[in-house]
């Protein structure tokens, strides 16, 4: 992962959330990108009851709050359900799943930015 120097980073990233739409990259995901630079993006999914992520990995790392619903997570080897005020990090690399049990809402923040975010 290459992360930027610090003075080629801007000193301010701003997003208003009302200029920013969600879209939707698979069937029961919602997602919208919020502030970001190379280094790091914040980004907003919601996920319908139901919804089921594939299994993937990406080199960066993730880090995860969840803000409303139930899910269960698959993370390496490992298995959990996390709620409202619950948090996680995945490192780069582990593979991972996502499960909603009810409609969630979750806040993303990946360093350094995904690119294939981007609108």
């Amino acid at each position: 992962m290459i992360h930027l120097k610090r003075s080629d980073v801007p000193s301010l990233a701003r997003v208003s959330g009302d200029a920013v739409e969600f879209f939707t990259p698979e069937p029961g995901l919602k997602r919208r990108v919020l502030a970001h630079n190379p280094n790091m993006m914040l980004v907003e999914h919601h996920m319908e009851v139901g919804w089921t992520g594939a299994r993937h990995s990406h080199p960066h790392d993730q880090l995860v709050y969840v803000i409303s619903g139930h899910l269960k997570f698959s993370c390496g080897d490992e298995e959990f359900e996390a709620r409202a005020g619950d948090s996680f990090v995945v490192r780069g690399g582990v593979e991972h799943q996502a499960w909603a049990f009810e409609p969630s809402v979750v806040l993303d923040v990946f360093t350094p930015a995904r690119e294939e975010y981007m609108p």
